[in-house]
C-alpha cells in the first residue's frame, strides 16, 4: 500500500467467523465492519469476523468483486480539511447467493455464528403502513409454504434457527442495522411472525430465546460510481473494484441485549445504552427526514447533490425552517446533545462538498422513507394541534417529484420500488390532490384528516401555479 494508507495490523489468517451480515452495501462496510476492524486492530474480537451474505441476484456481483480481493475494502474519508484512506479486513468470506439460500442457511446454522446482522433497507421488513406484519406479501407466502427453501433473509434465518434448535446448539442474536425506529423490535416481529405461519412451536422458541437489540446507526456513505473508482485508483494508487467513500463522522448506539455474546464495540467508539429510542428518534427525524426535505426539492430544481442543496438559498431556507419549527419540537435531548445542537451538526455535515451524495440516491425509495420518517411526525403534530405546513409541503414536493419531470422539463428516471403506482397517483393529483394522499399503503388514514388534506392540496396548487422555488421562498420567508 502507498505510504499513509492505514492497513490492518492483525493477522487475517487467524480470524474466525462470528457474524453473518446480510446486505453488504457501502453503509455496512463503512460502519459496522469498520468498528469491528478497529477492535481487531486492538488485538480483540478475532473470533468475530464477518461472513457476507445476500439474498438478491445483484448481491452475486458484489460477492464476486469482494472475493476477488480477499474481502478487503478501501474506505476513503472525505473531509474539507483533507482526505485519507484505510484498508479494512474484518470480513473474511461471502456465502454463495442462491435462490433457495441453502448456503446461507448452512452458514447461519454453524454454532460459531452468534450474530446475524442485516442492512436490507428500511422498506425490506415486510411491514404495512401501520407497522404490522404483512403476511400477504408474495415472498412471505412463498416462505411460509416452503420453509426449507426460502426467498427472504428472514425465511433463511428461521430455517437456520430450526436446525440450531433441533441440534441443541442454541439461538443467535438478530441485529438490524437499518434506519428504522425500533429496528430490533421490527426484526423480531418479522422473523417470529413469519415462523408462526409454518411452525408455531419454532416461533415461540425464537421469541423466547433469540434477542433482537435495537440500535441507531449514522454515517453518510455515498454510492460508489466512476468518480469513486477513479479516486481510489488515481489518488491512492489502490486497485479496488468496490471502494467506499464516507464522511468524517460515525455513530452507533446499541441496546446491550445479545443472547450469544458480542464484540466489545464500545472499545472502538460505539455506545451501549438503554436510551436507544431517544438517539434513534433524534437521528431519524432530524437527519433522515431532513434528507427527504432536501432531496425531493433538489431533484425538482436539478440540484445534483445534498451539499448543492445546502448551497441553494431557497432549499436551505425551507430545510432550516421545517427542521427548527416542526421537527425539533418532536425530538428529546440525549446525553451530550440537544436537538438544536444536532440540527447544527447535521447542517455542517450536509454542507460538506467533499461528500458527493446525490439527491437521486437520497430520494430513492421515498415510499418507505416518507412513511417511516415524516408521516409519524405529521400524525403527532396533528394530534397535538401543532402546525404541519412545512411537513405538508414536503409531501407535496415528493408528489410533484413523482410526476417524473423536473422544473426544467428533464425526465426523472424511476427511483422507487413503487414508481409506476406513485407516478399514476402523482399525475392524478394535478387535478385532484387527494388522489396522492389517498394511497393508504403509504399514508394510512392521513387523507381523512381535513387539516392535513387542505394544507397538502394548497401546496400542490401553489407548486403547480408558482413553481417549486417560489413556493419554497414563500414558505420560508
Amino acid at each position: 500500500m502507498p505510504k499513509g494508507v492505514r492497513v490492518p495490523t492483525y493477522d487475517r489468517t487467524k480470524l474466525t467467523p462470528g457474524i453473518v451480515h446480510i446486505g453488504l452495501g457501502n453503509f455496512h462496510r463503512a460502519h459496522q465492519a469498520w468498528y469491528l476492524h478497529r477492535l481487531m486492530d486492538q488485538g480483540l474480537a478475532h473470533n468475530w469476523a464477518i461472513i457476507g451474505a445476500g439474498v438478491r441476484a445483484p448481491d452475486a456481483a458484489q460477492r464476486d468483486r469482494l472475493l476477488a480481493q480477499d474481502c478487503l475494502n478501501t474506505l476513503i474519508e472525505l473531509d474539507p480539511s483533507g482526505m485519507s484512506a484505510e484498508i479494512t479486513g474484518s470480513m473474511i468470506g461471502f456465502v454463495p447467493v442462491e435462490p433457495d439460500n441453502a448456503a446461507l442457511i448452512e452458514q447461519m446454522a454453524d454454532p460459531a455464528i452468534r450474530i446475524v446482522a442485516l442492512t436490507v433497507t428500511e422498506g425490506g421488513y415486510f411491514t404495512r403502513p401501520d407497522g404490522s406484519f404483512d403476511a400477504d406479501h408474495p415472498d412471505i407466502q412463498h416462505d411460509a409454504a416452503n420453509p426449507s427453501a426460502p426467498r427472504t433473509a428472514f425465511g433463511a434465518m428461521i430455517a437456520a434457527l430450526r436446525q440450531r434448535r433441533d441440534a441443541g446448539t442454541g439461538p443467535f442474536t438478530g441485529q438490524s442495522c437499518d434506519n428504522l425506529q425500533g429496528n430490533g423490535a421490527i426484526l423480531r416481529q418479522t422473523v417470529v411472525s413469519l415462523a408462526r405461519l409454518s411452525d408455531p412451536e419454532l416461533a415461540d422458541w425464537i421469541d423466547n430465546t433469540c434477542t433482537f437489540p435495537n440500535s441507531m446507526v449514522d454515517c453518510i456513505v455515498p454510492a460508489t460510481g466512476l468518480k469513486e473508482l477513479e479516486l481510489v485508483r488515481d489518488s491512492f494508487g489502490i486497485a479496488d473494484t468496490a471502494p467506499v467513500t464516507h464522511e468524517n463522522f460515525r455513530q452507533w448506539v446499541i441496546e446491550d441485549n445479545f443472547c450469544a455474546g458480542r464484540p466489545d464495540w464500545d472499545k472502538a467508539g460505539a455506545t451501549f445504552s438503554d436510551r436507544v429510542h431517544d438517539y434513534e428518534l433524534m437521528k431519524l427525524r432530524i437527519l433522515n427526514a431532513g434528507h427527504q426535505l432536501l432531496a425531493n426539492a433538489g431533484e425538482l430544481l436539478s440540484v445534483g447533490t445534498i451539499s448543492g442543496c445546502m448551497d441553494h438559498r431557497a432549499i436551505r431556507a425551507f430545510f432550516n425552517k421545517v427542521e427548527r419549527t416542526e421537527i425539533q419540537p418532536q425530538v428529546a435531548a440525549v446525553p451530550g446533545m440537544t436537538p438544536e445542537g444536532y440540527i447544527d451538526l447535521i447542517e455542517q455535515r450536509f454542507s460538506n462538498p467533499e461528500i458527493v451524495d446525490t439527491t437521486r440516491r437520497v430520494a430513492f425509495d421515498g415510499s418507505s422513507r416518507h412513511s417511516g420518517f415524516l408521516h409519524p411526525m405529521i400524525h403527532e403534530r396533528l394530534g397535538s394541534g401543532d402546525d404541519i405546513e412545512g411537513l405538508a409541503l414536503a409531501e407535496a414536493l415528493w408528489a410533484r417529484m413523482c410526476q417524473g419531470t423536473r422544473e426544467d422539463g428533464s425526465e426523472i428516471a424511476p427511483n422507487d420500488p413503487n414508481w409506476d403506482a406513485l407516478m399514476v397517483a402523482a399525475v392524478a393529483a394535478k387535478r385532484d390532490p387527494k388522489a396522492w394522499i389517498a394511497q393508504a399503503q403509504f399514508y394510512g388514514d392521513l387523507a381523512q384528516n381535513d387539516r392535513f388534506a387542505k394544507s397538502f392540496a394548497g401546496w400542490m396548487k401553489h407548486i403547480e401555479s408558482e413553481g417549486v422555488e417560489a413556493t419554497l421562498i414563500g414558505y420560508a420567508g
